[in-house]
């Protein structure tokens, strides 16, 4: 019996779907972000002051990664460790977003949000997020920075809900069914490159739209603004396709939970617009990733499921029964 196969054996039965994707997306980000960082480094760019502080999160997100999944061949059975587990999905993501982004402009340096400007001009015949300043209100930006805020929020709310009721099967298809799309969302990251209207077109807005507003947006905009602004994650809108996937999935598993987020999850598109951190064609090709999403994860799931019962055996194949 070979130690690599009993290895690779335990591995292939042990990994969710998600948890193999997740692994090579994260793989992927953290080998380019490396590679970045060094190169923002020797080519002496403005970026490079960072440096420390993202070599640092590189090698954090490197310790955590490889813990993870060592633990999940030692301590699947531990219970604390499984609930663990079943929500970690969600520290992947985190994982993969931030250091996917110092990776972007390396591997496409090709920013498009100049043609969603034209796009949106073209569909609409005017910019929306600057024709959305004659709504401006104190209270109106305080309810969409609330309605954005949220989008952190219901899906983990969601599956805890399902968590506590021991929905698990139920909880698993949201989980996979989001985990997927979010991967989907970060590939087309890299293909289409886009920063948020706020960024690119800031000469455009006369109104100060978090000018007398309270609290809650306050926050937004604070959450908002750590972000380095370089950041390119405006196409698609992720916001609008978790938003719509979680509707989806609790219209199916938690009608409850539906009509409580009903009010809040309809603001989003306009709430994106408004706040100016979408383009419309943003809400558009977020469409596309929720329709992938619920079409693909669980005919991916199924064949996950059909790859490791193919060849479950600890035993040499070369070796002969006698």
């Amino acid at each position: 019996m070979k130690r690599d196969a009993i290895f690779n054996n335990t591995l292939l039965q042990a990994l969710r779907i998600e948890e193999v994707i997740g692994l090579l997306l994260i793989t992927f980000a953290i080998l380019f972000a490396s590679i970045s960082n060094l190169y923002m480094f020797m080519s002496n760019l403005p970026e490079a002051q960072n440096a420390v502080a993202n070599i640092s999160r590189i090698l954090a997100s490197t310790f955590f990664t490889f813990i993870f999944y060592r633990s999940i061949l030692l301590h699947a059975e531990n219970r604390q460790f499984q609930i663990f587990r079943d929500f970690a999905p969600f520290l992947s993501i985190l994982i993969i977003y931030f250091n996917l982004q110092d990776a972007i402009f390396l591997i496409n340096p090709k920013d498009i949000h100049h043609t969603l400007i034209q796009l949106d001009e073209k569909l609409l015949g005017f910019q929306p997020t600057v024709w959305a300043e004659k709504f401006y209100h104190p209270r109106l930006t305080d309810w969409f920075s609330f309605s954005y805020l949220n989008y952190y929020f219901m899906t983990p709310i969601l599956l805890a809900l399902l968590y506590l009721n021991k929905s698990y099967e139920s909880f698993r298809r949201v989980i996979v069914t989001i985990m997927i799309s979010y991967f989907m969302g970060f590939i087309s990251y890299i293909i289409f490159p886009a920063s948020s209207p706020y960024l690119v077109i800031p000469e455009m807005y006369d109104v100060d739209i978090w000018q007398d507003t309270s609290f809650i947006s306050w926050l937004t905009y604070s959450i908002v603004d750590l972000s380095p602004h370089r950041v390119r994650d405006a196409f698609p809108s992720m916001h609008n396709a978790i938003v719509l996937l979680t509707m989806i999935m609790a219209w199916r598993y938690h009608r409850t939970f539906f009509w409580v987020q009903f009010p809040v999850a309809i603001s989003l598109p306009f709430a994106t617009i408004y706040l100016r951190y979408h383009y419309a064609v943003d809400i558009i090709g977020a469409l596309p990733i929720v329709a992938a999403g619920l079409y693909i994860s669980p005919r991916l799931e199924q064949k996950w499921r059909q790859v490791q019962t193919r060849d479950t055996s600890f035993e040499d194949p070369s070796a002969k029964v006698v």
